[in-house]
């Protein structure tokens, strides 16, 4: 019976469509850390995650936003196929990867495209620029091959990167960005990946699914084409999306915090963002919502609190989506740290705030492209 159990859950796996594993290992601020070069890389490239979001004439997708990440997913790249672990990033819409034409330290112990070792790689004469710190990565543009999963996507168009300034990229856990956010915000009007698996049919559904785990023991994934109902048992609540470009939606007018509202008292907009990993609060926001919480205005906290700090409350599409101090405290070397990141970015709808992994991980997420909606559906 159990086998026939078991056989079952795998065949159900199978037809809901191609599925991405992410493992989760150490970001990039923890390897910093390790080799001592944390505190002199935030006093070289001070960390905004607004700069993300800003649009300009090159894609707004600085490196700092990737600091905290820890999921990482494997793709390839040409025939025969070329190994990449990259980040999955809703909220950016560029892939990119290092090349062999590249020649920082960055790019030198990482895995590097070699269009020569291609039979299917197609050159351009575009150039593709993606800002961060006090430089940028610059590549040009190809056309191959990339397989996701199980999916082939022919002619995807990518960025092959020719310079990664710095040399604190050396450190970091992947080797490029595979964006999963819209067709508006991609640098030199590339076509998404996730564009070209819906207008070439090789989804059953012209959406994906993110499931990342808290605890790192039970295996995360991106679901291409499909809803794992074993995820979404507790249902799902759709909101729509209040902007085509990031995956943003509109909140309720309060955020609280024991029954308090805290923030957000005339409505806001969030972005749901698997490419940033703490909570990003408007600075207007950020001194009520620690204050609320009993931590410093440099967001500690006694460990000792944890236990007893209440649930933050976002008031979304007219349903209340909890994050427990479970999932919004961090513990390193002894001591706690509330997961908020302070930043500003005024938009015509209200401030804007990122719920990132911190966020996601309480929720199996569904992003919707056939109806421009965000599904959330409470985990266990």
């Amino acid at each position: 019976m159990k086998l026939l159990l078991l056989l079952g859950l795998v065949a159900l796996a199978q037809c809901l469509g191609p599925r991405v594993p992410l493992r989760r290992g150490k970001s990039l601020r923890q390897v910093l850390k390790e080799h001592g070069l944390l505190e002199r890389y935030l006093k070289q490239h001070p960390y905004n995650p607004a700069s993300k979001y800003y649009h300009a004439s090159v894609s707004a997708e600085p490196l700092q936003n990737y600091m905290d990440n820890e999921y990482f997913g494997t793709i390839s790249i040409g025939t025969p196929p070329q190994e990449f672990t990259v980040i999955f990033d809703t909220g950016s819409s560029n892939l990119w990867v290092p090349s062999v034409y590249c020649s920082s330290l960055a790019c030198s112990n990482h895995n590097r495209f070699n269009p020569a070792d291609s039979s299917t790689f197609v050159s351009t004469n575009e150039s593709v620029s993606i800002a961060y710190g006090t430089g940028s990565m610059t590549g040009i543009l190809g056309y191959d091959t990339v397989t996701v999963a199980a999916i082939d996507v022919l002619n995807q168009i990518f960025g092959l990167a020719e310079t990664e300034p710095g040399d604190f990229f050396y450190y970091s856990p992947f080797d490029g960005i595979l964006g999963l956010a819209f067709p508006s915000i991609s640098s030199s009007g590339a076509t998404p990946v996730f564009d070209n698996m819906m207008s070439e049919g090789l989804v059953a559904k012209d959406l994906f699914s993110v499931y990342l785990s808290r605890d790192g023991s039970k295996g995360s994934f991106v679901l291409f084409g499909g809803i794992d109902p074993s995820y979404t048992t507790n249902g799902i609540t759709w909101i729509p999306l209040s902007a085509e470009t990031y995956w943003q939606i509109s909140m309720d007018r309060y955020v609280s915090v024991s029954g308090e509202t805290v923030a957000c008292l005339y409505g806001c907009q969030a972005i749901v963002d698997t490419g940033t990993s703490l909570l990003a609060v408007p600075n207007s926001a950020l001194g009520n919502l620690l204050s609320a919480l009993g931590a410093s205005s440099n967001g500690a906290i006694s460990c000792s609190a944890v236990n007893m700090l209440p649930d933050v409350v976002f008031q979304i599409n007219g349903n209340a989506f909890s994050v427990p101090p479970s999932a919004y405290v961090i513990e390193m070397d002894g001591s706690c740290i509330l997961a908020f990141q302070g930043m500003n970015i005024p938009t015509e709808s209200g401030e804007l705030w990122i719920l990132g992994d911190v966020f996601i991980r309480e929720y199996y997420v569904i992003f919707n492209r056939a109806n421009n909606m965000v599904g959330l559906s409470p985990l266990p």
